[in-house]
């Protein structure tokens, strides 16, 4: 277990680089970073989601959150132009040994640990799906905060707002459009 806590510590000090491939300087956000965003996005987005009746398993949603970028301790952070270049299962593969080498000897947990990546990563439950949007949300909230900031050329990165489709079913889709309609209006506001 101790080998992976101090693995996952360059979570705090890898950059993301989508925002240093726009010309933003390094430092701008960590991986770190966009996994408490990811998770903090999850739960509220999963309490939200619950309190209009849809049953979903939070604690779920919140381990996958806080678990689905662990890989990039080892492969770093590919930005999306890298499948262009690598391919999207050249990546995913290798995203996939690095985790499972990340987890392998944490103990019990490890398969459940695997389990959770692998449902991240195939999209099979409604939890990876709300994950997967928060995900995005928080992106986009990064994004917004940057552009409020004085940040320019982020646009590419909204693209995804406007039609996301998340695979949800209505109710949790409903919640997701509300904050993502929200997030635009909010950034319409400053430009």
């Amino acid at each position: 277990m101790l080998n992976t806590l101090i693995e996952l510590q360059r979570l705090k000090r890898l950059d993301r680089t989508g925002w240093t491939l726009r010309g933003l300087p390094n430092g701008t956000e960590s991986v770190a970073s966009h996994s408490f965003g990811v998770s903090v996005t999850a739960m509220l987005l999963a309490d939200e989601i619950a309190s209009r009746g849809l049953q979903i398993e939070v604690e779920r949603v919140l381990r996958m959150a806080l678990l689905h970028d662990w890989a990039e301790t080892r492969v770093g952070d590919m930005p999306r132009t890298a499948t262009h270049y690598f391919g999207a299962e050249a990546r995913k593969i290798a995203e996939g040994q690095a985790f499972a080498d990340i987890v392998a000897g944490v103990g019990p947990a490890e398969a459940d640990y695997q389990k959770l990546y692998d449902d991240y990563e195939q999209r099979q439950s409604i939890e990876a799906r709300i994950v997967k949007a928060a995900d995005v949300i928080d992106l986009l909230v990064q994004a917004y905060a940057l552009e409020r900031a004085g940040a320019k050329g982020l646009d590419e990165f909204w693209e995804v707002a406007i039609a996301a489709d998340f695979q949800l079913p209505p109710i949790a889709q409903t919640v997701v459009r509300e904050v993502l309609d929200s997030l635009m209006a909010e950034r319409r506001d400053i430009n």
